[in-house]
């Protein structure tokens, strides 16, 4: 496979990487995002509730967005808007599938959605804690989305007190939501805490693993992708910075 062409991409307040084989399937995920992102933004004018509701909210009717987020909201037990970054990742990916892409990989603002013939590793960067940027996941099994949330390090909202709550899930929007979820849970480094977190976020369906780090305390249940050090890995790294 030829080497991997990785674009990094700003949307309004939005940043985020795409990686892809193809410079035509990079274009179809950035033409995804860019669409659904409007359809969404409109659609939060006419509905405020939507967009600001902390509490899951089932939907009718609503752009494809807007209804999956509806759903990720419900088995996480949060506001739709907690995994709108997640959502825009997935349906970018399924874009640049549909164009003919083996490598079809979309970090967006944090929230990663993948889905690749080849091994991706994947770094997640929570500012200054202990063991930040030292390990990271060398993905091997696809599709997979991942998604951290932090009540330490993040812009983005929580009531916990985490470095960085890691959820892989079988898709970013289930990821994003169950993230902020178990994120609002994380009160301590105290081990009855953080089992609870963990034993709550694998009654979830769809969640696969999680990681828990605090304070240099790192907890894990379920399936993770292999645990590798950074400092030795010298293949294909995508970096994300909650």
């Amino acid at each position: 496979m030829r080497s991997l062409i990785r674009k990094y991409y700003s949307i309004k307040e939005t940043q985020g990487i795409i990686l892809s084989e193809k410079k035509s399937s990079i274009d179809a995920g950035l033409r995804a995002l860019e669409k659904h992102r409007s359809e969404l933004e409109k659609y939060c004018e006419d509905n405020p509730i939507f967009k600001y509701s902390l509490s899951p909210l089932e939907l009718v009717q609503a752009p494809l967005s807007a209804m999956r987020m509806s759903l990720a909201g419900m088995e996480a037990d949060v506001g739709p808007m907690a995994a709108v970054a997640g959502v825009l990742a997935d349906l970018s990916v399924e874009a640049m599938l549909e164009s003919g892409a083996q490598v079809a990989v979309v970090e967006n603002g944090g929230e990663v959605s993948m889905s690749s013939k080849k091994p991706i590793s994947i770094a997640i960067a929570a500012g200054e804690a202990e063991l930040s940027r030292e390990i990271g996941f060398r993905v091997e099994d696809f599709p997979l989305g991942i998604a951290t949330s932090s009540g330490r390090h993040s812009h983005a909202l929580s009531f916990g007190d985490s470095d960085a709550v890691t959820v892989f899930a079988e898709n970013a929007g289930l990821a994003d939501a169950v993230a902020t979820s178990l994120g609002n849970m994380v009160m301590s480094n105290e081990e009855v805490n953080l089992q609870k977190v963990l034993s709550q976020g694998l009654t979830i369906k769809g969640v696969q693993g999680l990681l828990i780090l605090i304070d240099g305390k790192v907890g894990t249940c379920g399936k993770l992708p292999r645990l590798i050090n950074l400092t030795d890995n010298k293949g294909e790294r995508l970096q994300i910075t909650i």
